[in-house]
Order: structure tokens, then sequence, then C-alpha cells
């Protein structure tokens, strides 16, 4: 078998004027898995939409029903920071479902990838950041509730603190949220994850790699968690224009081998999300994306999954 992906196929969807730019990477990194033969047709699976009673074990009724039928006040959509419209309401959903399924295939053959996903600034009752539901949370707790897992750790490397996440699970001992991002960037208020590594403006690969190296063992044998969920955010890139890291394309991949190997091969099973991603050059952006899915592949050959 090979590693198994996650596609979303409606993300050619139509969306408002100006954001069908930001929407076009997931297609394009769906066309360039397939071009360079990272992946193959059969290796991709196509989620279902969830009912959204499974999306309210996170989220409040009210803000689910006010986001699905478009009736959010102004000021709510604004702060999400993307203009509503059915299709992307439909997309939202969808990539809930990508992540419970990406993670149920991990479950199953010890690693699977997403190529959407890692919406960790939705809080219970808000988005905020591009992010309208928190799939991370929501993938979760359906894995709990479904009695399929009991405890989690989610290790959060976008650039950005996993507000969302780290709000939602702050009393939960059975989720422990593990976020490495830069001091000095969104969200102002940081909330408060089980561990939290803020790193300096400007740092580089060699000095964010040992980083991560120095606290990332330490917590899978602390935690032994029944599935890991990475968010393989790019925005750490030094030519992230929402960054303010200095990582090279080579340090993500050294970064995507490091935390798939040392979960991996510690055998806890590893469920992917592609995660943040902000640049002017697309056709570069897409390329980072794809790094998590080259990386994933080479470790699920590698480990015989």
């Amino acid at each position: 078998m090979d590693l198994p992906i996650i596609y979303h196929s409606d993300y050619v969807a139509p969306l408002p004027d100006g954001h069908r730019f930001p929407m076009a990477k997931f297609q394009l990194l769906y066309e360039l898995l397939l071009t360079d033969g990272v992946a193959h047709l059969e290796q991709f699976h196509l989620p279902n939409q969830p009912p959204l009673e499974l999306i309210e074990l996170v989220h409040t009724p009210d803000y689910v029903q006010s986001y699905c039928q478009g009736t959010l006040d102004p000021k709510a959509q604004r702060r999400i920071g993307l203009p509503w419209s059915p299709a992307l309401a439909n997309r939202t959903c969808i990539a809930v479902g990508g992540t419970i399924l990406t993670a149920k295939l991990a479950l199953n053959q010890g690693l699977a990838c997403n190529t959407a996903g890692g919406t960790h600034h939705a809080f219970p009752s808000y988005g905020s950041g591009f992010c309208i539901f928190n799939d991370l949370a929501i993938a979760s707790r359906v894995l709990q509730k479904q009695g399929l897992v009991k405890k989690i750790l989610i290790v959060d490397l976008d650039v950005h603190q996993g507000d969302g996440t780290a709000f939602i699970f702050q009393d939960d001992e059975s989720v422990f949220t593990f976020s490495m991002h830069c001091e000095v960037n969104f969200p102002g208020t940081k909330q408060a994850s089980d561990l939290d590594v803020p790193l300096p403006v400007g740092m580089e690969d060699d000095a964010y790699l040992q980083t991560l190296a120095n606290y990332l063992p330490d917590l899978l044998s602390q935690v032994k968690p029944d599935l890991v969920f990475y968010d393989a955010g790019v925005d750490p890139h030094i030519g992230d224009r929402l960054g303010k890291l200095a990582l090279s394309d080579t340090g993500l991949f050294r970064r995507e081998m490091q935390v798939l190997s040392t979960c991996v091969g510690a055998g806890y099973p590893v469920a992917c999300v592609i995660g943040g991603g902000y640049a002017d050059d697309l056709k570069s952006l897409v390329w980072r994306h794809s790094l998590i899915h080259r990386a994933a592949s080479e470790i699920y050959h590698q480990y015989k999954l």
C-alpha cells in the first residue's frame, strides 16, 4: 500500500473576487503531487462533509448555524478575514471532513496527509485569522467520541501560535497542545498551550531544528499519544510575507523528515495537515506545501507502513 492522501475536489469552486488566488494553491498542490510522481491517483481519498453535530462537538451551535447559513454578523465575518459564500462554507465543512478522514487513515496505516487543514485560529464561538472551524480540534473530538483514541498530541509548527486550539483544550488532559511559533507575530494575544516555544524573529534552519529536537522526543515519551496531529505550516519560510522566521526550502524539508521520523520511528501514528503559507509567488508556495507529502512518502516506505 502507499501513503494515503486526502484531496478535496471542490477546491476549484469559485469564491468572491480577490480570494480565488489563496484557494488556487489546493488544486495546484494536488496537480503537483501527481505531476512529480509523489503520489498516484489511487492514493487519493475524497472526504465527505461531516454532519453539523460533529462540528458542534467543538463549536457553538449558534456560530455553526450562522456561518453555514451566511447570517454571521459583519464584525464576526471581518474577524475571519474571508468573505462568506456558499462555496466557501461548503469547502470549509469538507476540509473538516478531510482532517477527520486523515486521522482515521493514519490510525489504520500509521501515516496519512491532508492537502488542506490546520485552521488553528478558530475558537468555539468565532473564527479568526482565515480560520472558520478548527479542524484539528473537531477531528480530535470525533475520534475520541467514536472510541478510536484516548490521548492526542497536537504538534503545531505553523509560524503563528495555535491559539484557538490551545483555548479549546486548555482544561483537557486528554489532548496535549504543543505550539512552536514566532514570538512577535499574530495573534497579538497568545493563549496558553500545554507547551509553547516562542521563537525569535529571523531564526534560521539549524537553530530551529535543534530547538525542535530539544522538545519533540521528550514530549512523545511524556504524552504517549494514541495519535499525533501535525500542523506543517510553511509560513516559517524566509520568503513568507506573514512569517518573520527564516527557514529555507531545505530547512522545511528537514523539519518534515525530523517530525515524521521521530514520531513514526517511535511507533506513533501521524495525521498531517498543511497549515498556513502566504507568498506572492504561488508556484513556490505550492512547492513548499508539497514538502510534507514528499517527506511523508519517504517515511511511509522507509518504515514499511
